[in-house]
């Protein structure tokens, strides 16, 4: 069993301190969310999912230099995670924006949008047709 390698990892804050069991981290293809102390859960997002990401920083975010980074994937399972009270957040979303990119490069997904799909807002991935070539 290989070990994961954490590109970025960092904990939710109370009042800018990781004061809390819940613990974010990214590598090469995932974004995972650990929470408990006792009984550990962990969430897992494949990167070539994720469908969009967003940035909230409220007042009290910006007196402790923190903020949420919000993402939304294709996954049934978690198709909303949001990565609490995470320090240098605009850094964080740009890191994992830039790996969605490149998980999606090496599995040459595609994001395409169609008009007037009902449901899912008209959001599809779509592999390179190319690929059904080979």
């Amino acid at each position: 069993m290989q070990a994961i390698e954490y590109l970025w990892r960092d904990r939710k804050r109370h009042l800018g301190l990781p004061l809390s069991f819940t613990k974010y981290s990214l590598s090469e293809d995932r974004l995972f969310c650990e929470t408990g102390l006792l009984n550990l859960k962990q969430d897992e997002v494949l990167l070539y999912r994720v469908r969009d990401l967003q940035l909230n920083i409220s007042l009290g975010q910006r007196i402790f230099g923190v903020g949420t980074v919000c993402v939304v994937s294709s996954d049934k399972s978690i198709p909303h995670l949001d990565l609490k009270n995470v320090k240098r957040p605009r850094e964080v979303k740009e890191l994992i924006h830039r790996h969605v990119e490149t998980a999606k490069d090496k599995r040459r997904m595609r994001t395409t949008e169609l008009v007037g799909s009902e449901g899912d807002g008209g959001l599809h991935d779509v592999e390179d047709p190319e690929d059904e070539l080979d």
